[in-house]
């Protein structure tokens, strides 16, 4: 493998990453056969809003930018994702199109996860994928209580209709992060 990335080296690398945690070093060497080195420059876009989600991501090296088009107006970045960080696995569960664009921050390495080759391994019955389809769910899970406990939260307080509104738009916004 190219620039320094050895098979021991990624699977070191994905160990010490949250969502492989729980995976035995076997079962990640069958996660990582799926597995693609994609490399991006400075503000490349890695997928687009309203795309198909075909392919989850795990950042090795460098960092992106999670934006939301708006309405009216520029689109609004919701996020930086850093080394270690997944994204885009709600497209790898239900097949929904991206619900954000995702562009790199400087140059880095993104290890990409096809979801055809994924929901093979699923097929197959392998240990592994779904031990990472839980640690997603575990993901989607805490992301989901974060909002409702925030959005309770606002609608709680007493407050007027614009008020409220203008205090949604970035909660609704951040959580759409995942994809």
């Amino acid at each position: 493998m190219a620039n320094g990335l050895t098979l021991e080296s990624i699977i070191t690398f994905l160990l010490e990453t949250p969502m492989f945690r729980d995976l035995e070093a076997d079962e990640l060497a069958e996660i990582v056969r799926i597995m693609q080195i994609q490399r991006v420059r400075d503000g490349q876009t890695v997928f687009r809003e309203g795309e198909a989600g075909d392919a989850w991501y795990v950042i090795h090296r460098g960092e992106v930018k999670v934006s939301k088009a708006r309405l009216l107006g520029p689109s609004e970045e919701l996020a930086r994702l850093g080394e270690r960080v997944c994204f885009g696995e709600m497209a790898l569960i239900d097949g929904s199109p991206r619900s954000a664009s995702v562009t790199a921050v400087g140059d880095g390495t993104l290890f990409r996860f096809p979801k055809p080759a994924f929901d093979t391994l699923l097929a197959e019955g392998n240990l592994a994928a779904y031990k990472l389809i839980g640690e997603m769910a575990k993901v989607l899970c805490a992301r989901q209580r974060r909002l409702t406990s925030r959005l309770t939260e606002m609608v709680t307080q007493e407050r007027p209709a614009a008020q409220i509104r203008e205090k949604l738009m970035p909660v609704i916004e951040e959580h759409s992060v995942s994809e």
